[in-house]
């Protein structure tokens, strides 16, 4: 569904217009490890969207923009990147009107600069029958990777370097010697001598320049590196105490991330300050979605409930103040817990090991706690990496109907995680996509004070006023092929439910 942007073209480009060095970079992050890209469904005024943000590897780089609308009546896609919140998020640049396919009349593409490392937001507007319609998408940008120069490019610039040097040493001599001589003149000893003199002083300036540009250059690959590092995934230190207290410090990679993201700061993220995820390795028999508490010092404390002893992978999601999603990851060895009864909107999973699914046809179920199951809605082909998707799920009660008594989990008709069998890959998607609810209050909003528990105003659904299908779905992508276990959580008559999917992508 997308082509990726030629990077290398991209480098020589920068460079053969002299502008600021740009070494990519690339651990995945944002709010999802290993899973950059930003997938999103929603409604633009009248007009229902579907928009993929493929992300750049490197800032300032180039985003491709995808917008798919669910109706034939959209006549005019415009994108524009802005800030998330501040000043730039009220005076956008010029928009860019996107490019409506000549297959797909309801496909459009873009492309769009972004400049600035940190929280944005892509904003969407949709013209057409039915009027004018707005979103914003909220857009972790951050560097992912550092690529070494191409040997035969550094070669081409370094001779060109050198010719040009040597050029500027002679044609200062041959100023010096021959220059307001009379044609035909011959060039005096003295100016010979002045000449030598003048090409001496030329090299001498010649190679402090290119000392000076070389050393320009080092500082700005460092501190290009240093981007890089600071959006590693955040270290979760965590620590057992009192038998079954679990304590969560975050800490960053790199030391200016602890000193600029503070754990007091946080903002909520439907309803939660921290989601917690407790996942067993190698198998993925138990997965835990915990909710801990915030305490002084920006210190996140959960008491565990039962858990068995083992090894297990630590994922936390937090929002900064500044609507920037991360997730903070970690190990925790644990002895077997006896703790309380789970409770709120905590829950837990157990089962059998992870396996490959690999017919990549037809539907796949899981079951349910109470009997009823969870049916995936795969279609007839094989699942693609780097291609967006629509996850679909069913929900049946025990006698295999649909199921009637859905109810809003966290305000949201359900809740994914997407983990990758070799753990470089998480992501916690809505029905609305991969964003952060948080931040998508935040680029709708422009304030917290239109942001109602970590969720934009009008988003939060109540189990009195609203009535939820039996089937929940889920805007994403997955990032590259391999193994992946998929948690499916869905909230009836009162109980969270988890239903469990292994897939494999190609």
């Amino acid at each position: 569904m997308r082509t990726r942007m030629g990077w290398r073209r991209f480098l020589r480009l920068r460079i053969v217009a002299g502008t600021v060095l740009i070494l990519a970079a690339s651990i995945s992050l944002g709010a999802h490890v290993g899973s950059p890209d930003v997938y999103f469904e929603g409604e633009a005024g009248p007009y229902h969207l579907y928009v993929s943000v493929i992300v750049p590897q490197v800032i300032p780089g180039i985003a491709e923009i995808q917008v798919r609308s669910s109706s034939k009546d959209v006549e005019k896609i415009e994108i524009v990147p802005m800030r998330l919140t501040g000043a730039g998020s009220n005076f956008p640049p010029t928009p860019d009107v996107a490019e409506r396919s000549t297959e797909d009349s309801q496909f459009f593409t873009g492309r769009l600069w972004l400049m600035e490392h940190g929280a944005l937001k892509v904003r969407v507007t949709a013209e057409g029958s039915k009027g004018k319609g707005e979103l914003a998408v909220p857009v972790p940008a951050f560097a992912q990777r550092t690529f070494p120069m191409e040997k035969s490019l550094g070669g081409l610039l370094f001779f060109l370097m050198a010719f040009l040097a040597v050029g500027m040493v002679f044609i200062a001599g041959a100023a010096a010697r021959e220059g307001n001589l009379e044609p035909g003149e011959a060039p005096s000893p003295s100016r010979a001598r002045r000449a030598r003199v003048v090409m001496a002083i030329t090299a001498v300036v010649v190679v402090g320049i290119i000392y000076l540009g070389k050393s320009w250059w080092g500082v700005e690959a460092r501190n290009y590196d240093r981007s890089v590092s600071y959006f590693k995934p955040p270290i979760a230190e965590t620590s057992l105490e009192n038998g079954n207290r679990l304590v969560i410090r975050a800490k960053g990679q790199d030391p200016e991330w602890s000193e600029n993201v503070k754990m007091e700061e946080v903002i909520p993220d439907h309803n939660h300050l921290m989601h917690l995820f407790l996942i067993s390795t190698p198998g993925m028999e138990q997965m835990f979605h915990l909710h801990p508490e915030r305490r002084d010092g920006g210190v996140f404390v959960d008491e565990l409930p039962n858990v068995p002893a083992g090894h297990y992978e630590v994922f936390a999601d937090v929002v900064d103040k500044n609507g920037f999603p991360w997730t903070l990851v970690g190990q925790a060895d644990l002895p077997a817990i006896n703790g309380p009864q789970l409770a709120g909107d905590d829950s837990v999973w157990s089962g059998p090991a992870l396996t490959a699914m690999t017919g990549g046809a037809g539907s796949a179920s899981a079951p349910l706690a109470d009997g009823g199951k969870l049916v995936w809605e795969r279609g007839s082909g094989p699942l693609l990496a780097n291609t967006a998707l629509t996850l679909k799920f069913k929900i049946e009660d025990k006698d295999g109907q649909p199921a009637k008594d859905g109810e809003p989990y966290m305000g949201m008709a359900g809740h994914a995680e997407i983990v990758s069998s070799d753990l470089s890959v998480f992501a916690h998607i809505h029905p609305a996509g991969s964003v952060s609810m948080a931040a998508l209050g935040l680029a709708n909003s422009g304030g917290m004070s239109a942001v109602e528990g970590g969720m934009p105003s009008g988003m939060m659904m109540s189990a009195a006023a609203q009535k939820l299908e039996p089937e929940v779905t889920f805007p994403y992508g997955f990032p590259k092929a391999g193994e992946y276990r998929i948690f499916v959580q869905i909230k009836r008559a009162g109980q969270v439910e988890t239903g469990v999917f292994d897939a494999h992508v190609q």
